[in-house]
């Protein structure tokens, strides 16, 4: 198997030099690029499209566009973020702009190494020490997300929903509200554009997201 290509974009270059060795020191990766700019990520993948890309958050530039924006290039890259940020803000912007691994600086090597190795795999990676705490916070801002989506339904919208997951359909709906069923049609056209939904399956999915938030406790268990 040939050795991965690996891209480094940091603008200090002493740590890109340490990250260097520690790829040679391992064995299977090879260096493809460096940058020192979140400029310079977008350029990297479009030229060289490495297997990997190590990228630092505390650049100048936007990174997190920049990450969106060398993914669409070069959707086969996998970007790991290895930074000195455990805010939880700035990982959960970085995942979803695309990467697959989010490394605090300081700690071992090895997480780098099976940050790498995960994300060739098609699997997300975090620095354990930190992965709580971030599972924590994504739970919460998709509780948030469930909780304003909830607050636009209408009274009525919500009683459908309601009905919905009781598995009835629009006749029946219709008959439990006494109401007709152009209406009941006309409601579920609203809950389609509400509920970010194509079809009456996929209302009823994420009537059942809502739900599930909504009786979910705060506290996360650790595995």
């Amino acid at each position: 198997m040939p050795d991965l290509s690996v891209a480094i974009v940091d603008d200090h270059p002493m740590l890109m030099e340490g990250i260097a060795a520690l790829l040679k020191r391992w064995g299977g990766f090879m260096l493809a690029a460096t940058g020192t700019v979140a400029d310079h990520i977008v350029p990297i993948a479009r030229t060289h499209h490495p297997d990997e890309m190590i990228v630092d958050l505390s650049m100048a530039g936007d990174v997190f566009q920049a990450i969106a924006d060398a993914l669409k290039i070069a959707p086969e890259t996998k970007i790991v973020v290895f930074t000195a940020s455990a805010n939880t803000e700035d990982a959960i912007r970085a995942l979803d702009a695309g990467a697959k691994g989010y490394v605090l600086k300081g700690s071992p090597g090895e997480d780098l190494f099976q940050a790498l190795q995960a994300a060739q795999r098609g699997d997300v990676y975090v620095t354990p020490s930190f992965a709580t705490k971030l599972i924590c916070a994504l739970k919460e801002k998709t509780l948030e997300r469930q909780k304003a989506i909830s607050n636009r339904l209408s009274v009525r919208e919500q009683q459908i929903v309601n009905l919905l997951l009781l598995g009835k359909m629009n006749n029946e709906i219709a008959r439990e509200l006494s109401l007709s069923a152009k209406t009941v049609k006309g409601y579920m056209t609203n809950l389609m554009a509400k509920l970010n939904a194509r079809n009456r399956l996929e209302v009823v999915l994420a009537a059942q997201k809502l739900a599930a938030g909504a009786n979910t406790p705060a506290m996360i268990r650790r595995p």
